[in-house]
């Protein structure tokens, strides 16, 4: 089974904190938003979570959501996704998704759990040709991914295995919007 790891253990020191609870359009946090598009897609589906970011924890238990618990997530997101497959470990692959992604539609991450499961590999899905999230992993790295550490996530396994990426051309924008700032989400509000 492949299991999606939603990674929501970062400080937001460039919104200035407490990013995962703003608002879209609609009324919901942005951090739910990409959690329900994660979870309509798979059958599996984790959060890794700082331990001292108590919004969170409570957003995505009120959720119903599983989390995971990254007592060293402040030292990188290569942390965070290596705690996550650590508590999935017995996965046949995982979708790594990134919590300030709310617009990914959920037949994309269906087509890279496709093509993960007919490929294997790493698929990385890409509009008008530009790389997005979220990525998929097959089990094959699962050691690798395991010894992830620092703030570059799994851009080391990517450039490692270049030869072993799908690049898989999508119709949807939501995969290159991520919210880093304050004017990020304004902008993918009036978007």
């Amino acid at each position: 089974m492949i299991s999606g790891l939603l990674l929501a253990a970062g400080a937001a020191r460039r919104f200035g904190g407490g990013k995962l609870l703003q608002s879209l359009p609609d009324g919901t946090p942005l951090g739910l938003a990409s959690l329900r598009s994660l979870r309509s897609a798979l059958d599996r589906v984790v959060v890794i979570v700082r331990p001292d970011d108590h919004a969170a924890l409570t957003l995505y238990a009120e959720a119903g959501a599983q989390t995971v618990v990254c007592v060293d997530a402040e030292l990188g997101m290569g942390h965070s996704l290596a705690a996550g497959v650590a508590h999935e470990v017995q996965a046949s692959g995982w979708i790594v998704a990134l919590a300030d992604m709310p617009n990914v539609k959920p037949e994309t991450i269906h087509a890279i759990a496709r093509a993960l499961s007919t490929e294997g590999g790493i698929v990385v899905p890409c509009f008008h040709f530009q790389r997005g999230h979220p990525v998929g992993f097959a089990e094959a790295f699962r050691e690798e991914l395991l010894a992830l550490h620092g703030d570059n996530g799994a851009r080391a396994v990517l450039h490692a295995h270049a030869d072993k990426v799908h690049r898989l051309q999508v119709d949807d924008p939501g995969i290159v919007q991520d919210v880093d700032t304050p004017e990020d989400l304004r902008r993918l509000g009036s978007g």
